[in-house]
């Protein structure tokens, strides 16, 4: 079990609450904040790759819309217990109940691609009767519907035509002249549940009923006449026993929750986890993160990590522990990343041992450690009365007491805050006690004593944080292999002390020092330079690359549309001959019946003769004519010389010729070709052939590796939309995707109806529909490639 107060340290707090805040649930958000990293190397591989198939449902579903749950658990417990709920309250489990059913039916049609979440929705119970009984019962805003039971629309409805009874009646009563002059106002008003009418005080005597209210002035009497007390009476009981019905609807419902109580909690535990998995896939897409490659045993190896908190242009560190080394001393001057680094190393490893994704390269690796262990930053403590060095000691001395062969150690400034002497020979021992223990080490100092400890002790390596000798300044990246300088002079003069006190400064070092010192900083200026070659030579090596497999797609093109017309051409051919030898078998008939019928050895040579004639024109319809280039063959060619290959419609340049003088070895782009010199042209002449042409490889471009499988076009017009869609089919076709989701909106309907008309006739469209439920319903076109 880790340290909590390791997670502290390293932040892994801030983590979990950006991870709550990708929750959509009060039941996702508490196993957010409550995730702990494992050291079971199988769990950790379970909880990454449901991470993954999360990720990847975003991806290549983005309108798949699985939520819309609430908390129900205290309403199930009130229940089990024999309450009766509010309406309310089971209108949230009928609305729970029904996203539960489409969120079990979404991940089980699809088990097929993602199986971990698949497994998560298979623990999801269908609560079809209960759903059906409650979305029948309840209207969404919590009122009990009509047809919740018989008994209650009969109610409702004897409801309703006793009030319109009793309002009809106080209306006659107020349109009478008799009354009208006793009325405050001609209108009728409820008091106490009752209907009434307003009177004037001093007419109280002439209209004989019940006063229930008196308005606030006093001269107005709210008045229930006698004509209409016994209807209002009658209402009264009416409404009673719609309470009543509505406490038994309640009644029976609650019963029902109660009784499937148990597989309830199942399927809320069920989607708790599935709103965690789809918060920690948003928080890696927020991050841009990736999934680490598990290894087993306590191993890291980061490539291009960032710490997941810091934000802007954050320079990222490579750094790998465990496999050629087991401890790494980093040095440096301040300021210039180290404790920033070993910070991303430890929440990055605890993120990792989470199932959460990293933001690093996706061939980053990170193994299972049993223990992390951090001493970072300054952690005076007043109440203890232990300076900044006590508090590091007394951190130190609990992590020595812990550490073993899987711990991961993580100590800045080892030693400081003492004595510089004492402090370094302190750290040594530390190091030195740490190493027999085998831990897995990375700590941070100054002293210059510890980057000999490297050099002495086998799998320990010294790296320093890189500072430009040039701008002065940090370049905040790691450099594994090469111990660090303090730079303490450079930086001196930058801050503005005079060059004469650093001059002085410098004569106090011994002259092994001075060189040392230069000697690094020469070392340092050329591995700058070496590296500015190796990334031009990179960058010159994958343009190469990309004109390679550039001429390679062209040739494969060519020979795809050689074949297609070559094809093409046979399939005429034979439909030519074979009209041809039906029209000449019709015409043998009708030479045969020209024939006098005792001539038969003149008919039989005519009849050779004919076919003769057609056995001939098949075979010059079979042999393929052979394309005439124009331009002139080159009768000498000179090494060097440029000529024009017709074939390939493509200049060259002689390397070499053959000695018989009939083939050439010709330099094309990258390529090296050997040609016939026959098929080969001058330039002068070439050039005038192919004016006017097209060049193929102009019209090439170079697709995205990785397309969205979602287009919006809200707010485009007609015509412009279909050009998206049409730029977008053949991406998407290229990409490889098998499904796109076109969004258009719901709108008057034209776009939608314009872009599906125009899908009927592309040749890239295998079919499309209306989006589903979940998929964003009639705004959106679900479209299938071929």
């Amino acid at each position: 079990m880790l340290e909590r107060k390791t997670l502290k340290r390293l932040e892994f707090d801030k983590i979990l609450k950006k991870l709550a805040g990708c929750t959509g649930s009060v039941l996702g958000r508490e196993r957010a904040l409550s995730l702990m990293p494992s050291v079971d190397y199988q769990t950790v591989k379970i909880w990454l790759s449901e991470t993954t198939e999360a990720r990847e449902m975003f991806r290549l579903e983005p309108a798949a819309d699985i939520g819309g749950w609430h908390d129900i658990r205290k309403s199930v417990i009130r229940a089990h217990q024999g309450a009766v709920l509010e309406a309310k309250d089971l209108s949230e489990i009928g609305e729970t109940l029904a996203a539960a059913r489409l969120a079990r039916n979404y991940l089980l049609e699809r088990d097929e691609f993602y199986p971990l979440l698949a497994g998560i929705g298979s623990r999801i119970t269908s609560f079809a009767d209960l759903e059906h009984r409650l979305k029948n019962a309840i209207l969404p805003g919590g009122e009990i519907a009509d047809r919740a039971s018989d008994a209650l629309s009969q109610i409702r409805r004897r409801i309703t035509n006793n009030r319109a009874s009793v309002k009809e009646r106080l209306e006659h009563i107020i349109r009478s002249p008799n009354y009208q002059k006793y009325l405050q106002d001609p209108i009728v008003t409820i008091r106490e549940g009752r209907y009434v009418v307003p009177v004037k005080l001093e007419y109280r005597g002439q209209v004989q009923g019940i006063v229930h209210d008196t308005s606030a002035s006093g001269a107005t009497l709210f008045v229930e006449p006698m004509a209409v007390v016994e209807a209002n009476n009658e209402l009264r009981r009416l409404i009673a026993a719609e309470k009543q019905e509505i406490v038994k609807i309640l009644t029976d419902l609650s019963c029902r929750v109660a009784q499937e109580s148990e597989p309830l909690g199942v399927t809320l535990e069920a989607l708790g986890h599935l709103d965690f998995v789809l918060a920690k896939a948003r928080l890696s897409s927020q991050m841009d993160a990736w999934a680490p490659v598990l290894v087993d045993g306590p191993v890291v190896n980061i490539q291009k990590g960032r710490h997941p908190l810091l934000a802007g242009d954050v320079v990222p560190v490579s750094v790998h522990l465990g496999k050629e080394f087991d401890s790494l001393i980093i040095t440096g001057p301040n300021t210039g990343g180290k404790t920033v680094t070993l910070k991303t190393i430890g929440l990055l490893v605890l993120m990792a041992q989470s199932g959460l994704h990293i933001p690093a390269e996706s061939s980053s690796e990170t193994g299972i450690f049993e223990q992390v262990f951090a001493d970072i930053g300054d952690e005076q403590s007043i109440e203890q009365s232990l300076s900044t060095f006590s508090s590091h000691m007394s951190n130190i001395v609990s992590i020595l007491n812990q550490s073993g062969a899987g711990s991961l150690v993580l100590m800045d400034e080892l030693g400081a805050g003492t004595d510089p002497t004492e402090g370094a020979a302190l750290a040594q021992a530390i190091l030195e006690k740490l190493h027999e223990q085998k831990a897995k080490i990375v700590a941070t100092t100054h002293y210059s004593e510890l980057k000999n400890f490297a050099y002495a002790h086998r799998r320990v390596e010294n790296a320093s944080v890189e500072f430009d000798p040039i701008s002065l300044k940090p370049t905040y990246r790691l450099l594994i292999g090469k111990p660090g300088r303090s730079n303490a002079f450079e930086i001196a003069l930058r801050l503005g002390l005079e060059p004469g006190v650093v001059s002085r400064a410098r004569d106090f070092l011994t002259t092994e020092q001075i060189e040392i010192s230069e000697l690094m900083l020469r070392l340092e200026k050329e591995r700058q330079a070496a590296e500015e070659e190796k990334r031009i030579a990179e960058l010159l090596r994958q343009d190469a690359e990309k004109l390679k497999a550039r001429y390679t797609e062209l040739e494969q093109m060519l020979r795809e549309k050689r074949e297609d017309i070559l094809a093409k051409a046979h399939e005429e051919a034979s439909k030519t001959v074979k009209n041809t030898r039906q029209e000449a078998e019709e015409a043998i008939k009708e030479f045969r019946g020209m024939l006098q019928e005792n001539d038969n050895r003149l008919k039989e040579m005519a009849v050779q003769e004919v076919r003769n004639k057609i056995k001939g024109m098949q075979g010059r319809l079979r042999k393929a004519p052979e394309k005439s280039h124009g331009g002139v063959v080159p009768r000498e060619l000179l090494i060097g010389e440029e000529v024009f290959i017709p074939n390939l419609n493509q200049q060259g340049y002689v390397l070499n010729v053959s000695t018989d003088g009939k083939e050439a070895l010709v330099q094309v782009g990258i390529m090296k070709l050997n040609m016939p010199v026959k098929d080969l042209r001058k330039v002068d002449e070439a050039k005038k052939e192919n004016s006017g042409k097209v060049q193929f490889a102009g019209l090439l471009k170079n697709k995205s590796q990785e397309i969205s499988t979602k287009l919006d076009l809200r707010g485009m017009r007609a015509e412009e939309a279909w050009l998206e869609v049409e730029k977008y089919l053949d991406d998407a076709f290229l990409a490889g995707l098998n499904k796109i989701y076109v969004v258009h909106g719901k709108g008057t309907g034209a776009l939608r109806a314009m872009i599906q008309r125009e899908l009927q006739n592309s040749r890239r469209v295998k079919s499309f529909r209306l989006g589903e439920h979940g998929e964003g319903g009639a705004g959106v076109t679900v479209v299938d490639l071929k």
